[in-house]
């Protein structure tokens, strides 16, 4: 794995409703990111966080009933600026959140790079949702499916193209929670998914190896999107909608072991980091063992 690291915050909330998930860089960060990373040896480019404008009426909606809409877009446009040049410039980008929504610009600004990105997507949740679909209209649902080109072009053509990805291209791990209109967009495009019901039976092992050699035929990059609620909520209380009965801190940190080991991840993301509604830092200090994992730590 690439051993030039650069580290981007996106403290951003305003893809939901609950505060507090802004402080979710910071919360990462002050649980030792930087110092486990440079223990393995990486040089690592903390590039700070990302400017966040904040919307006059924080319930506000806009065009077509998307809360937020202007100020996520043009905090998307802005990440994905920062993700693009830090790819061209040959470094590995890590994006700490925020909210999912970010991973609209982090998407964005990789996905140029590459002819066919693939996407491992864990997540208690589709984030598959548009207008159309989304019981809420908070567009941290929805960013796989703006990458595919579905929703609001404000948000779908961001960095000047769509779509971002394909949907072949794409691996659900985790999912536990899917509104009926992601249900039916998955069954229609096709999109991979191990639920929790895959989980349990085949055991993480076989769940992420198949996945890795799923991606290795059809992609020439791979992004791994971890949202913190993946995670069942004992381990993990820090995130802003937990979903019970979700993968534990062990088969986690083996899904992180795994992939390190295959060399194929070109980009990294760990979002919906809550520390409002965590417990001592709990959540972020899992997120710093997870990354710690994924980028070769070892018991010996």
């Amino acid at each position: 794995m690439n051993k030039n690291m650069s580290i981007i915050g996106v403290p951003m909330d305003l893809g939901q409703s609950r505060r507090g998930v802004d402080m979710g860089p910071s919360a990462i960060r002050y649980a030792g990111l930087l110092e486990k990373l440079e223990g393995l040896d990486y040089n690592v480019d903390d590039l700070g966080d990302v400017p966040i404008s904040r919307p006059d009426s924080r319930h506000e909606r806009q065009d077509g009933d998307l809360r937020n809409l202007k100020q996520v877009a043009d905090a998307s446009l802005k990440l994905a600026e920062m993700v693009d040049q830090e790819v061209s410039d040959k470094r590995f980008p890590l994006v700490l959140g925020g909210d999912h929504s970010i991973a609209i610009g982090s998407l964005a600004g990789i996905s140029k790079h590459y002819e066919n990105l693939g996407v491992i997507w864990y997540d208690a949740h589709g984030d598959l949702n548009s207008a159309e679909t989304s019981p809420s209209g908070n567009i941290h649902g929805m960013p796989l499916a703006v990458s595919l080109g579905i929703g609001h072009e404000r948000l779908t053509n961001i960095h000047g193209y769509s779509p971002k990805i394909k949907p072949e291209n794409i691996v659900i791990i985790g999912a536990r929670s899917l509104d009926p209109g992601e249900k039916k967009l998955i069954k229609e495009r096709g999109i991979q998914v191990y639920s929790m019901h895959e989980v349990d039976r085949m055991g993480m092992t076989n769940v992420i190896s198949e996945a890795i050699e799923y991606l290795k035929e059809r992609t020439d990059g791979v992004h791994l999107s971890l949202d913190l609620d993946g995670l069942d909520p004992d381990e993990a209380p820090g995130v802003g909608t937990p979903v019970i009965g979700g993968l534990s801190y062990r088969e986690s940190h083996l899904a992180m072991e795994i992939l390190q080991e295959s060399a194929i991840l070109t980009s990294a993301e760990f979002v919906e980091v809550n520390p409002i509604l965590d417990e001592k830092n709990k959540t972020a200090t899992l997120a710093v063992g997870l990354i710690g994992s994924l980028f070769g730590e070892k018991l010996k």
